[in-house]
């Protein structure tokens, strides 16, 4: 081993360390990984911006906007409620939801689509007196299945295929991967609606926990007549420095202020209402001129009225909030919006919301007022589980425009008139002609984080090539199942991208696996595609935990699981996959 490919191994390694800690971003951590690699001279600058220019990233960027002018065309949502049936066999009802959903998200990215159809699918649930809890993981999976069936169902199929056009290779065709996919989805539909149904907890939601538990949290207080707090501000009061407790909302005369600014004075007969641990309620007790209500029968519904409402959203991966308290993300002056509770794990955290440090997958409970939903809809930082009350809804004509140009896309390169990008490219000049979306709409679809992760990434990717680092680790693994033969590096390759989709990300997962999977091949003497067909379902099918697949982090919370649940359901589907992948490529593309 050469000091350069120990070099590679070790930057490679601490990223993985720093992904798994969550020490930072993802897009970051990959970002810092490929600068050093940059700077230290392993990789040239040509080298490490080629990411930037593969077609495989382009085209995700592309498919962003081509997505974002079918969700806001509003005629997605009728579909799966129409679908969802009655509910008086939930089974049936599981099933006709599991279908569309997967069709959907075989051409659209399924994270926005799983954002769309939570809280729809949890009022649907809440309507029929069923627990959401046995349809929102199966809502998650669907799109899973459905991500890989086609070239654009996900972008990790999309960077693979980029990949494999800069290597000199024809990539994969439109549906190329439904080869495996096709029966490992059917099956998966089919486990989830018999054995999978039957592990499907039965909980509350988030919401209703915060709802039951509200009287754990909530408090509250009034100034007194000639209290010596009136005229002071609530930071001059001392009621934003306090050990246990949050302010949260302000009500005066019958009006509303929440958030509460700390600029905010105070006036006699305000009624404050505070969250956070009851036990520390003293320290009211203890200021002068406050008056604090014991026995108090205040409920979350009470908080909010005309111009303040109640809204759950849940951190994502990229979010800026991880590791920060909920005072350090100064999230009430950034957001305009107070933080109520945080939901994490099926259970409600007991301690001062402003020392709670946050992580993927937390659902917050805000209290804002009634333009946030729309404001933050598209945030990076958080998925909103609330649905919008004026949601974004072009007129008729337009939606007709942006169902028929994602179609004319996909059969342009379905039937290889144009390549993947070119017709992502035709479809995206026809959505801003016609005006079906506009610039500024087209950049809120557009997740930068996501597109820079893959692009770092296939930098890292290069150097792991180039210094010989893949070669050096592909041996490693031929000499490990020189037992097993072709079919037993198959098995490794995917096990490996599986267990790295479920502890960073898919995307990077897919890119790491792809040089050392190159090598695998070569020294093998076998067709690659074997293996890309491998890494591409194994980097999707991520059904173990909550935090690997972005769609299973978004109904953890909402669907009021617990980590061990998506253990439970998830391995045997693991298993499931890799068993009907393995075998596949093996008689397909190597015997």
């Amino acid at each position: 081993m050469t000091f350069e490919i120990g070099f590679v191994l070790l930057v490679v390694i601490t990223m993985l360390i720093c992904l798994i800690k969550e020490v930072a971003r993802p897009d970051f951590i990959v970002f810092c990984a490929l600068a050093v690699l940059l700077l230290t001279g392993v990789i040239s600058p040509s080298d490490a911006l080629r990411g930037f220019s593969n077609e495989g990233m382009l085209t995700v960027a592309l498919l962003f906007i081509v997505a974002g002018a079918v969700k806001q065309s509003g005629l997605l949502t009728p579909i799966v409620t129409k679908a969802l049936g009655s509910g008086r066999n939930q089974r049936r009802s599981l099933l006709q939801m599991m279908v569309p959903m997967t069709t959907l998200s075989a051409f659209l990215n399924n994270t926005p689509i799983v954002v769309m159809f939570t809280p729809v699918v949890r009022k649907w649930c809440k309507e029929r007196n069923i627990s959401p809890s046995k349809f929102l993981i199966p809502l998650s999976y669907a799109t899973i299945f459905g991500g890989t069936l086609t070239l654009i169902g996900t972008s990790t199929n999309l960077v693979i295929h980029g990949f494999m056009l800069e290597n000199g290779m024809d990539g994969f065709s439109m549906f190329q991967l439904a080869i495996v996919s096709l029966p490992a989805g059917l099956l998966g539909i089919l486990y989830m609606v018999t054995i999978g149904y039957k592990l499907l907890p039965t909980r509350k939601t988030s919401e209703e926990s915060f709802k039951e538990a509200s009287r754990e949290f909530l408090s509250e207080a009034y100034v007194e007549v000639n209290s010596p707090l009136i005229g002071k501000t609530i930071e001059q009061a001392g009621l934003r420095s306090l050990q246990g407790l949050y302010l949260i909302e302000v009500i005066r005369n019958g009006d509303r202020t929440a958030p509460v600014a700390s600029f905010l004075k105070l006036k006699e007969n305000d009624r404050l209402i505070f969250t956070g641990v009851l036990s520390t309620i003293v320290e009211l007790q203890n200021i002068k001129g406050l008056r604090v209500e014991t026995g108090t029968k205040l409920k979350l519904e009470n908080l909010q009225n005309g111009s303040a409402s109640l809204v759950e959203a849940v951190v994502s991966h990229q979010s800026s909030l991880i590791q920060q308290t909920v005072k350090e993300s100064r999230f009430r002056s950034n957001y305009d919006a107070g933080i109520v509770a945080i939901h994490r794990n099926d259970e409600r955290i007991n301690s001062k919301v402003g020392d709670i440090k946050i992580k993927p997958g937390d659902t917050l409970l805000l209290l804002a007022n009634k333009d946030f939903a729309n404001r933050w809809s598209n945030s990076r930082d958080f998925y909103l589980m609330s649905q919008i009350e004026d949601p974004e809804i072009i007129n008729p004509k337009k939606s007709v425009i942006a169902i028929t140009t994602l179609i004319i896309m996909i059969l342009l390169a379905t039937f290889n008139i144009l390549p993947m990008f070119k017709a992502a490219v035709l479809a995206v000049i026809t959505l801003f002609v016609t005006k079906t979306i506009s610039f500024e709409g087209a950049r809120k679809y557009i997740q930068f984080d996501v597109l820079l992760l893959i692009a770092c990434a296939i930098g890292i990717g290069i150097a792991l090539e180039q210094t010989g680092a893949a070669a050096l680790v592909a041996n490693y693994f031929v000499l490990m199942t020189k037992g097993a033969g072709v079919i037993g590096a198959i098995i490794v390759v995917y096990f490996l991208t599986t267990l790295f989709t479920e502890i960073i990300t898919n995307n990077a997962a897919a890119v790491l696996m792809f040089p050392i999977s190159l090598a695998i091949a070569n020294q093998l003497s076998v067709d690659p595609m074997a293996f890309f067909v491998a890494i591409a379902i194994a980097a999707s099918a991520s059904f173990a935990t909550p935090i690997g697949y972005q769609a299973n982090l978004i109904v953890y919370g909402p669907g009021g699981y617990r980590f061990s649940d998506y253990l439970k359901i998830g391995i045997p589907l693991n298993i499931l996959y890799l068993v009907v992948t393995v075998v596949i490529v093996y008689f397909v593309w190597v015997v």
